[in-house]
Order: structure tokens, then C-alpha cells, then sequence
């Protein structure tokens, strides 16, 4: 299938070089990328203050994680195959649009319900660019210079998550956490300007145009149920009337999915691939090492600035170890497959993230804290980023696109429902949801239990390895 390009784009250099228009095709992808990603892991080290402003807790402020994972999770299938039918270059000005209209929304909230409200919105914006910011650049280079042009693109997508908490921090304190949404704006508008004015339009002429809205819909009412229920549960009562109403609605919404999976022509998801044992394995294991990601960055910003007093700039400054370990892990885990079997360094990088983890929670001086960081980065980096490289080895070559889609869609979804457990959790073991994030005992408790999620993710990946190393092994024994 080949999407209809521009004639200039089909007559471009093929000697390697960019030219002027080919660097501002990917510069608007890059922005993009960047954007989205800078503002997801900005809010981790705002989260203490927006709860001071609106006197609430850190951890009923959840809802601006787990809801904008959320978003994106349900619909960044459907805004793909949206961008395939309608053209990728109008469907990504659409998501800017949205993404810098809803942070100045955000940046105007007078309340933590509505802040909430336009931060699930934004999600849906995120939810458009984020798939198509590198189906731009694929379909506009067609040539060698495609692999080089996509990197870029993915390295300012690393950038945007090393500097999120660090930019966070630094509006946070000497700003304002309104000033970070703001700041969304103006390179969303030269996002949009370089799109339109050098990204010719690109669409899949053989692309079905049925997208699986119910099935988006579906999934997010039923996980968004369980994910209140779970959230209310403990001052609404767990056998209280409102919490098994809302139960029984998340699992009433998730069996409906099934069911329009099962029936879809263009499902969201393909059940199917759910009957191959080792990709269920290698997408598990992955969505777990996404779920400790996200749990170590909600639940450190809270402990570093609300259990240890840290500000949020040196908050932002300890969590660019974190950033660091990630990004380097991630860049190196392309090269690193080469050699070596993906799920053994995925289950390698797992066993390191669950005992940096461990190791997190007894260290005291911050020096050896940003130190564990680093380590925990290498691990989590490792654990998520070969996800889908492991995947693909496991699926037909013509599934290989679902499997992404779905391996995609567990890891943000895994996240978004983890963050809210994790915070009820927390509240449990604290005892008072108005001190739970200042509980530095419990906030290391919670992170104990999450390095168990680690270990189970390498221990299931060693196990799918084992069939294929003991026959080598056993070979060896033969020839001695």
C-alpha cells in the first residue's frame, strides 16, 4: 500500500541529503513529538503544587495522569487509521489545535474537576499527533533518508521526556505550573505552521474507512468505571451501593467490547493475537515495565518534594537521572537487539528496574538517590522500549501492524489503570488520603510492591526464553 505524496516529494534527492523543505517536515514532526511528550512528564513534579492550590490531595490529582492515559490509550488506534482515511497532514493540525487550545483551558482551571476535564480533552488531541507525527515523515520520505529522518524524530521524542520533569519543576517553583500548559502554545503554533506550510498531504488509498469508535468507547467507559470505582472506593465504601453500581458498569462496558471486537470489520484491537501464549507474555511484561515507570515517576515526585521537602526544581533536577537512564537505555536497546535476543534484555532490564527499586527505597542521601535513579532508568528503558521489537518476531509478518497497535495500546492503558490503583493503595496503607503523599513509609511500601510487578515480568520472560536456550546448551554438551 502506497499513500499518495506530492509530486515533489516522489522527484526529492535520493542521494541522502535534506534539503530546506525536508528538514521543516521534520522539525514539525519533531515539535510534535516533543510537545507531547515534554508536557506528559512535566506534570509528575506539578502534581504537589496544583494540589496546594486547589487544597486538595496529590493523590486525588491522579485523574491528570491516569485520564489523559486514558485518552490516549483508547484513541490513538482510531486517530492513526483516522489520519490514513482523511489525510495525515490535516488530522495532526487538528491534534495541535486541540492540544493548545485545551492547555490554555488547563492553564485557566479554577478547580481540580475541571483541570481534570480539559487535561482527558488534551489527551485526545495527543491521542491524533502521537501516531501520526511519524507516519508524516515515513510517507513523505520514501527513500534512504527515511530511517535517518524518523530518528530524529524519536530523539526529540527522548528529549521531550528528559526534560518534562525537569521543566516541570523549574515553572513549577520560580513560575507557575499555569506556565507550563502555556507553554504548549506557541510551539504547537509553529508546529502547525511548518505542517501546512511544507507537509503536502498523504493518505492510504486502500485504507477501510471504518474506525472502531464503539470499540474506543467501550473500552475507555469500562476502564474508566472500574478505575473511579477503584478511586471512590474507600469513602464511598467498597460494598456500598455506588461502588458496585460502578463495578459492574466497567465490567458491563469491557464485556461489550469483547464483543464489538469480535464482530468489528476494522477491530480496534485483534483479539486473535491473544492465542499466541509468547506474545501475551512479551506484551505483559512490557505494559508491567510501563506500568513501574509510571508508578516511579507519580509516586517519587511525591515522596522527593512531599515526604523529603525537596522543592520542585531540585525535585526536577534528581528526576533528570531518572530521564537520563531512560533515554540512554532506549536509545542503545535498538543496537543491543542486534545481538542478543530481545526478551532476554527486556527480562534483564526488568530484574535491574526491580532491584533499583528495591534499592530506591532504603537509600537516604539524594546523591546515591539520583545514582539508583539512573539504574532504574537503564532497567525500566530496556524493559519497555524492546516491547514491540520482541513482539514482531512472535506475529506473521501480515499482523505485524495490529500487534504494534495492540502492544501500544496495553502499555498506555496498563499505565493509566496502575496509577490509579497505585494511589488508592497508597491512601490505604496511609490511612488518610490528605497525608498519603507526604507518607514516606507507605510511598515506599507502595514502590516494594511495584518492584514484585518487575520481577514477575523478567521471571515470565525467562520462561519463554528457556525452550530456546537449552537446546544450545545442549548442543554444547554434545560437541565436548
Amino acid at each position: 500500500m502506497r499513500p499518495r505524496v506530492a509530486p515533489q516529494v516522489e522527484t526529492a534527492d535520493a542521494g541522502g541529503s535534506f534539503s530546506h523543505r525536508d528538514r521543516a517536515v521534520i522539525a514539525a514532526a519533531a515539535l510534535s513529538m516533543l510537545i507531547v511528550q515534554m508536557d506528559w512528564f512535566a506534570l509528575d513534579l506539578m502534581l504537589p503544587v496544583i494540589a496546594r492550590d486547589f487544597g486538595t490531595s496529590s493523590t486525588d490529582l491522579q485523574w491528570l495522569v491516569s485520564g489523559y492515559m486514558l485518552a490516549i490509550g483508547a484513541l490513538m488506534i482510531v486517530g492513526g487509521r483516522t489520519a490514513d482515511v482523511h489525510g495525515r497532514r490535516r488530522v495532526i493540525v487538528v491534534g495541535l489545535v486541540v492540544f493548545a487550545v485545551m492547555s490554555v483551558v488547563c492553564s485557566a482551571a479554577q478547580s481540580a474537576p475541571w483541570l481534570v476535564g480539559a487535561r482527558v480533552v488534551q489527551g485526545v488531541g495527543a491521542a491524533l499527533i502521537f501516531p501520526v507525527s511519524v507516519a508524516v515523515v515515513t510517507s513523505y520520505f520514501r527513500d534512504e533518508r527515511q530511517g535517518p529522518a524518523v530518528g530524529t524524530v524519536l530523539a526529540f521524542s527522548s528529549v521531550g521526556t528528559a526534560l518534562g520533569p525537569f521543566v516541570g519543576g523549574v515553572f513549577a517553583e520560580h513560575v507557575s505550573w499555569r506556565a507550563v500548559f502555556l507553554l504548549n502554545v506557541p510551539v504547537c503554533l509553529a508546529a502547525v505552521l511548518l505542517v501546512l506550510r511544507f507537509v503536502p498531504e498523504s493518505r492510504d488509498e486502500h485504507a477501510t474507512r471504518h474506525l472502531d469508535l464503539r470499540g474506543a468507547a467501550a473500552v475507555a467507559l469500562g476502564l474508566a468505571c472500574l478505575m473511579l470505582a477503584v478511586d471512590q472506593g474507600q469513602g464511598w465504601g467498597w460494598a456500598s451501593a455506588p461502588t458496585l453500581v460502578t463495578l459492574v458498569l466497567g465490567v458491563a462496558f469491557l464485556v461489550l467490547f469483547v464483543a464489538v471486537e469480535r464482530r468489528a470489520p476494522e477491530p480496534l484491537i485483534e483479539l486473535s493475537l491473544f492465542r499466541n501464549v509468547k506474545f501475551d507474555v512479551i506484551t505483559l511484561a512490557g505494559s508491567l515495565s510501563n506500568v513501574v515507570y509510571c508508578l516511579i515517576a507519580v509516586l517519587a515526585a511525591l515522596y522527593l518534594q512531599q515526604a523529603r521537602g525537596l522543592s520542585p526544581f531540585h525535585a526536577g533536577v534528581i528526576f533528570l537521572a531518572l530521564s537520563c537512564g531512560v533515554g540512554a537505555a532506549s536509545y542503545w536497546a535498538g543496537q543491543l537487539a542486534l545481538r542478543w535476543r530481545a526478551e532476554l534484555l527486556m527480562a534483564c532490564g526488568m530484574l535491574t528496574s526491580g532491584a533499583g527499586l528495591l534499592a530506591l527505597t532504603w537509600v537516604r542521601p539524594l546523591g546515591w538517590y539520583a545514582v539508583v535513579f539512573v539504574v532504574c532508568g537503564v532497567g525500566i528503558g530496556l524493559g519497555w522500549a524492546l516491547t514491540n521489537v520482541a513482539t514482531q518476531a512472535h506475529v506473521p509478518a501480515e499482523r505485524t501492524g495490529a500487534a504494534s497497535g495492540l502492544v501500544l495500546t496495553s502499555l498506555v492503558l496498563f499505565g493509566a489503570v496502575s496509577v490509579t490503583i497505585a494511589a488508592t493503595v497508597l491512601e490505604t496503607i496511609s490511612g488518610s488520603p490528605t497525608t498519603a503523599a507526604s507518607d514516606g513509609p507507605a510511598i515506599e511500601t507502595v514502590l516494594r510492591g511495584t518492584s514484585v510487578l518487575a520481577f514477575l515480568g523478567a521471571f515470565g520472560l525467562f520462561a519463554i526464553c528457556r525452550p530456546r536456550l537449552l537446546p544450545r546448551r545442549v548442543a554444547v554438551e554434545d560437541t565436548g
